[in-house]
């Protein structure tokens, strides 16, 4: 039988926003300094607990997500995911480190790079996938390694992520008259951020439409960059096709593959999926699959385009353009690379927050960070507190 307090707060719930120490503070050792002195003499016992507890299926999907208190809202299909996966994946990466690493290791043996990367990053999309049908929650790894590996292991992915998060948008600096060191701000990508927040918030939904228009005219300027390159394209670019070896291949893959991040930000939507069941590997595995082809076509026509030598390392498509005449295509190039780097912060603004709430409801950081608005069923607190540390980050350090 329900308490009258439960069936209170039933009839008229907590205000969404609110500040109080049980928010924060919700575990009996902090109710007094009686409680918390007992606690930290049972720091060694509680300490070995962590060391082999482990959470279960039921708890990370029912217990767990009773601390949010409200639901997020179900409103994403394949289509959305799949667009997730371009918003996540592409951005400025692959118009860097395709002419980087070409130039450097693998010469035009770059696409072999690209198809070694995209197998590895395919083995690890294929282990999410399947972790986010059995837990489909907005935790991600974070989750399935309290199932799989236990607390300590989770706790310190937990650390990871949250500085994976706080580090994660870097832009354009200005220099300042302030202290070396912290003299250079980054008050453009603080803005971005901003944006990529609020839009966050609004609605899993409408960041998602955003998503799709900005990922679709991206998408649009790498169709233009590959069907260029292959017009202007020379065979006998491509020769010698290994001038360093299958070393120079590997070495390239091994640094490449930061090309195919973020992809995991899409498994912390599970949460807000429809069928995550159907949904899950048709996004993941479907955005994925397309963009290790497209990678391999962007890096087969650059080397066609230059010679890999005559490859400049910090603005390969920019010069291969201007080398072939087409000296406005280089707006195109940063066009792409820009809104890459935009979508990308969006859906890293949307992972981020999920990520975070899920560590909340774990009580790793105070659960107050893991209420979901009954409204938009989006976590605003989680979402700004990682802007606002991100964005003391851009501006600070």
């Amino acid at each position: 039988m329900s308490s009258v307090g439960d069936m209170t707060e039933e009839i008229h719930p907590r205000n969404y926003w609110r500040w109080s120490k049980q928010d924060f503070f919700p575990e009996k050792s902090f109710e007094d300094w009686s409680n918390y002195r007992s606690a930290l003499s049972q720091t060694t016992s509680r300490f070995k607990d962590r060391l082999v507890s482990r959470s279960d299926d039921a708890n990370e999907l029912v217990e767990l997500r009773k601390q949010s208190e409200n639901e997020m809202k179900r409103c994403l299909n394949w289509w959305d995911l799949t667009w997730f996966g371009f918003g996540a994946v592409i951005g400025a990466g692959i118009f860097v480190l395709t002419g980087q690493e070409a130039r450097n290791h693998a010469g035009p043996a770059i696409l072999l790079s690209y198809v070694a990367s995209g197998i590895s990053a395919m083995l690890s999309v294929f282990c999410y996938t399947e972790f986010a049908i059995e837990i489909p929650v907005a935790g991600g790894s974070f989750a399935y390694l309290r199932v799989e590996l236990g607390e300590l292991a989770a706790f310190i992915t937990a650390g990871n992520i949250l500085l994976e998060s706080i580090v994660g948008g870097a832009a354009l600096r200005i220099h300042t008259s302030l202290k070396d060191g912290y003299n250079l701000l980054d008050p453009i990508a603080v803005g971005v951020l901003a944006i990529a927040s609020i839009i966050a918030i609004t609605s899993a939904r409408r960041a998602s439409y955003i998503n799709w228009i900005a990922s679709a005219i991206n998408t649009l300027v790498i169709l233009f960059v590959i069907i260029a390159g292959f017009a202007h394209g020379k065979t006998s670019n491509l020769k010698p096709y290994l001038p360093h070896g299958a070393q120079g291949v590997f070495q390239a893959a091994a640094i490449v593959y930061f090309a195919y991040g973020g992809f995991d930000n899409i498994a912390t939507m599970a949460e807000e999926t429809r069928n995550p069941s159907r949904d899950i590997p048709l996004g993941l595995l479907g955005s994925m699959s397309l963009i290790t082809v497209i990678y391999c076509l962007m890096a087969l026509s650059l080397t066609m385009m230059q010679k890999y030598t005559d490859i400049d390392p910090n603005a390969a498509y920019s010069v291969a353009f201007q080398n072939v005449g087409m000296h406005w295509a280089k707006y195109l190039v940063a066009l792409g690379a820009l809104k890459g780097m935009t979508t990308v912060l969006l859906v890293g603004a949307l992972g981020q927050a999920r990520y975070t709430t899920h560590i909340a409801r774990a009580h790793m950081i105070p659960p107050f960070f893991a209420l979901v608005h009954p409204r938009t069923g989006t976590p605003i607190y989680a979402t700004l507190l990682i802007t606002i540390l991100s964005a003391m980050y851009c501006l600070f350090f």
